[in-house]
């Protein structure tokens, strides 16, 4: 009993974030723990079984780049958007001379200034370090984000992951009632958090769709 109440007592530890403009000033994105070159894989199966290949996708919180630049490859038009205007600017810089339907705006999921609608999200680090407060309001802003029918890829930290720091950890029935209201859960299933680490964190991939 005491495990279970210890675990439950770290899931909901408030947790602190790093300046992510000083970050993304300072360091370079290949070092990154979320850094990862190729397309998510649990994305990449996920739109393969979903038979989704074409259409406008949002980057959120892209960071590196490295996700919108893979998507965009695919034939998907893109927009990547970050919190940071360095990040912007770099992985605006990567794929500058690739002539693929992709663009990088600074944006802030709690106060966006997107005025266009898109048939999918991927989120894979936004959502998990957003204080719990504000998740309601990302849950509004990302459904109004989507078309009808649209769907939410999403990736956080799993309840299982045991590491010290980091993003915050969910249960999948958490991430059920945080979005039943707006999404109907498609599923949720175990995986891991693709990146720089040496041993890949636990997560859950999310695929949700807009009711």
């Amino acid at each position: 009993m005491k495990k279970l109440e210890d675990n439950h007592s770290e899931l909901h530890r408030r947790r602190e974030f790093p300046d992510w403009e000083k970050m993304y000033v300072e360091q370079a994105v290949e070092t990154m723990p979320w850094f990862h070159p190729e397309l998510d894989a649990d994305l990449d199966k996920a739109l393969d079984r979903l038979s989704i290949d074409s259409g406008s996708f949002l980057d959120l919180g892209t960071g590196p780049g490295t996700q919108a630049l893979a998507l965009a490859e695919r034939g998907f038009r893109v927009t990547g958007t970050d919190i940071s205007k360095t990040a912007v600017r770099k992985a605006a810089a990567l794929t500058a001379e690739k002539g693929l339907d992709l663009v990088f705006k600074q944006d802030d999921i709690l106060k966006t200034g997107l005025n266009k609608k898109f048939n999918c999200i991927f989120d894979r680090g936004c959502f998990h370090v957003l204080a719990p407060e504000k998740r309601g309001e990302y849950v509004k802003t990302a459904s109004e984000l989507l078309e009808p029918g649209g769907y939410l890829f999403l990736k956080t930290f799993s309840f299982e992951e045991t590491m010290e720091g980091g993003p915050y950890r969910f249960t999948p029935d958490e991430i059920k009632v945080l979005f039943e209201k707006r999404f109907e859960v498609v599923s949720i299933g175990e995986s891991r958090y693709y990146g720089t680490l040496p041993t890949l964190p636990k997560a859950l991939f999310c695929v949700l769709r807009k009711r």
